[in-house]
């Protein structure tokens, strides 16, 4: 019971937002010259995931532990009903933070020196709604880190490909948080917590995020001209390698545009469809298209 409520916490099923990105980072790595697939080094990667995202997620609500409490959609969580003390979830933050230091020490010595900082943007994040609307962006900056960092973790440097892979996440997962906001528009204006939906209001705030979201496409067709640059593929080979690609990219992008259109300012009923079913997949389909092109180039 105790570790599902960990679970629970957490929310260990919206991993799905940032581990396919992370995955596509690590296959741009192991198809970088002199690199290799190791079953030992994406272990590695799948614990600094889990970890750094149990401590960004437990600090997350150790501090809006009170802010849950007042809130009627919140005040089930964990901390607030009582099933966790706030004791335990800070002891359990901490083991997860030392846990992903230590995996960060046996990839590489860049990850280890790094870090410390990623921690800070993953912990920090969670204060930002205390000060700033743009707090959302918090969010798409900690997902964002996930596809930089597992090419990292393979090649010890950076890359063009995955830094935009990065801006990707960082736009796209930005944008499904403010429309997630929507949710709690009223209980933000009332208790002064900064959000987009609270400063700009329903409709000017779903304008923005579809305005963002459609900044993501484009960004994937400079990705699809990296992609094929960084992994020396020529743009004679297999169509097919081209189109699967393109077809992930389409479908990406045209769940993007779904999930504006079964919630409007009037109604918010599917609002849950849209930030999680529809952003799951989405996050998993382009995840698998483009691995797949990858490989199979």
């Amino acid at each position: 019971m105790r570790v599902a409520s960990y679970f629970s916490l957490v929310k260990f099923a919206h991993t799905v937002f940032a581990l396919p990105f992370a995955c596509i980072g690590f296959t741009l790595g192991i198809l970088q010259p002199g690199m290799e697939f190791s079953v030992s080094l994406l272990l590695k990667v799948l614990v600094c995931m889990v970890t750094a995202r149990n401590a960004a997620m437990g600090f997350n609500r150790y501090l809006d532990r009170r802010i849950d409490a007042m809130n009627p959609r919140t005040a089930s969580r964990e901390i607030p009903s009582g099933v966790l003390s706030p004791r335990n979830v800070l002891v359990f933050v901490a083991v997860n933070c030392l846990l992903f230091i230590a995996a960060c020490s046996f990839i590489n010595r860049l990850c280890l020196m790094l870090s410390p900082v990623v921690l800070t943007v993953l912990l920090g994040y969670s204060s930002l709604k205390r000060f700033t609307a743009l707090c959302h962006f918090g969010l798409g900056l900690s997902l964002s880190l996930a596809p930089a960092g597992a090419y990292m973790a393979v090649t010890g440097e950076l890359a063009p490909a995955p830094l935009i892979v990065s801006l990707i996440v960082l736009l796209w997962s930005g944008s499904f948080d403010i429309l997630y906001a929507l949710a709690d528009e009223d209980f933000d204006k009332r208790y002064g917590i900064r959000s987009i939906p609270a400063r700009l209001g329903r409709k000017k705030a779903m304008i923005l995020s579809g305005f963002l979201h459609a900044l993501v496409v484009p960004l994937t067709g400079v990705l699809y001209f990296y992609i094929f640059k960084d992994t020396d593929m020529s743009f004679s080979a297999s169509g097919s390698v081209h189109w699967i690609y393109i077809t992930g990219a389409l479908l990406f992008s045209g769940l993007l545009a779904y999930q504006h259109c079964i919630i409007s300012p009037s109604d918010l009923r599917r609002l849950d469809a849209a930030f999680f079913t529809t952003n799951g997949l989405a996050s998993v389909i382009f995840a698998v298209f483009t691995v797949w092109s990858l490989l199979a180039g």
